[in-house]
């Protein structure tokens, strides 16, 4: 194979895998990940790293891979990140690393991801361990929320010889990484749960829940339990609607309660003790990687999938590769289309969803060109289940109960990007919780970069 184009991944056949909630990609052997390694240049320059949101020394661990030095590109990667499995799998490399690499300017991009994914799916089954501190600094540093942004400032405090202990609200930890990302695109118990015993390897301490608001405030943790600092990394949990005429039908969810009662409390199985609706045929308004979740997971439950978007295909803020195999799957996309109503019968029961046929008019504030009605082109879906996934915003909780911490508009906690500060001082934020909803990786992105801080700032205390 010539080296313009990548050594392709192996993947379940879509009509198999439409059928079973069992992981989609099969990820690279040794001889491909070897193979694929060839075709990276080891810029002078590299601009994938400069792509990369938590700055992986890319051509170095993929030189290692090589040679074939799984243990040393392992260590290379988890300099910089704490969950190399999960970003192998979930983050947009394409848009990222990937993005800048020299080789996808006359060909394929070199598969970083891929070959990511293959250097910790090995080290975790050759026992390999991230490697911790060599000495501890006896200061206490509380992290609140298990996701991403969580489990990276705790791997990267524990690592400076912070005593670190994350809390959880809900009984299981990885935050989104469990409720949020289906196991067909991230094996729970084969992945997550071992990406989180590395951290915990490293010495991170682990309380589930707790609900910080309810169970101790920020303040008490800091006044009465000795935490000298505190990273909030408690993500964006509270769903968003679009507030149309029977939106209150049964029948009508929430991507978050949708995919949480799927992924969290295995609802998909038919052992499970936790109920969900199994649609006949199901409408999933929205476009991004929550709602290709929600799609192909309401596919897999036995349901006709249609995804509803107002915007055209070139505007769909989910992968490309989500998109894809969606579509090989047999899921049915209405694109320029928005919902208006929402039907239900004498038992409120969800029966149809009325839209609108929508056109692209001139770009809005960030450059996207804005949907416009075109008018007198209704028509209705016939169904019996709506899940909205318009995105999510930060729950009040934390900062309602936390003294001195500003929050903006949104209800998102201010923070300073460089370093995560707060105005609250040693009170630190990070992730979806300054943001709104974002991706696995840049919440790490801002973990790492909180996780510096926090140092700075105990260090000159």
């Amino acid at each position: 194979m010539d080296g313009f184009v990548r050594v392709p991944v192996r993947e379940q056949d879509a009509k198999v895998r439409a059928t079973n909630f069992q992981e989609v990609c099969l990820g690279y052997n040794k001889e491909e990940a070897e193979s694929e390694a060839q075709r990276c240049l080891n810029c002078k320059n590299p601009k994938c790293v400069q792509g990369c949101p938590v700055s992986i020394d890319i051509p170095a661990f993929i030189q290692q891979v090589k040679e074939g030095d799984v243990e040393g590109a392992y260590q290379t990667i988890s300099k910089s990140s704490a969950l190399p499995a999960v970003c192998g799998r979930v983050c947009p490399q394409e848009s990222q690393c990937e993005g800048q690499c020299v080789r996808g300017i006359k060909g394929d991009a070199v598969s970083i991801g891929k070959l990511e994914r293959y250097v910790a799916d090995t080290a975790r089954e050759l026992g390999i361990k991230p490697e911790g501190a060599k000495e501890k600094k006896g200061k206490k540093v509380a992290i609140i929320g298990s996701g991403p942004s969580g489990l990276t400032c705790a791997g990267d405090l524990a690592k400076m010889g912070y005593d670190v202990t994350i809390f959880e609200a809900l009984h299981e930890a990885g935050g989104v990484l469990v409720y949020g990302i289906p196991e067909f695109r991230l094996p729970k118990d084969a992945v997550v749960k071992k990406e989180i015993e590395n951290v915990k390897s490293l010495g991170v301490k682990l309380e589930t829940d707790v609900v910080i608001g309810k169970s101790v405030t920020i303040d008490e943790l800091m006044e009465k339990e000795g935490f000298e600092a505190v990273f909030i990394g408690s993500g964006a949990g509270l769903p968003r609607f679009m507030n149309i005429p029977g939106e209150q039908a049964m029948g009508v969810f929430s991507a978050n309660e949708f995919l949480t009662r799927s992924n969290l409390m295995k609802a998909f199985d038919e052992n499970s003790r936790t109920p969900i609706m199994r649609p006949k045929k199901c409408v999933v308004v929205g476009g991004g990687n929550v709602a290709m979740d929600a799609a192909r997971t309401a596919l897999r439950l036995g349901s006709e999938v249609h995804v509803v978007y107002r915007r055209g295909e070139e505007e769909l803020p989910a992968r490309k590769e989500e998109v894809g195999h969606a579509k090989e799957e047999g899921i049915i996309f209405d694109l320029l289309t928005n919902p208006v109503e929402i039907h239900a019968d004498e038992n409120g029961w969800v029966t149809g969803i009325t839209c609108i046929r929508m056109e692209l008019g001139e770009p809005d504030e960030s450059g996207r060109r804005s949907p416009v009605e075109v008018p007198g082109s209704e028509f209705e879906i016939e169904c019996d289940a709506v899940i909205m996934s318009l995105g999510t915003s930060p729950n009040p909780l934390i900062s309602s109960t936390t003294d001195g911490l500003e929050v903006n508009r949104r209800k998102c906690i201010v923070a300073q990007e460089e370093n995560g500060q707060t105005s609250k001082p040693g009170v630190f934020a990070g992730g979806d919780a300054v943001t709104g909803a974002a991706t696995v990786i840049l919440a790490m992105g801002a973990g790492k970069a909180a996780a510096k801080g926090i140092d700075e700032y105990l260090s000159n205390k």
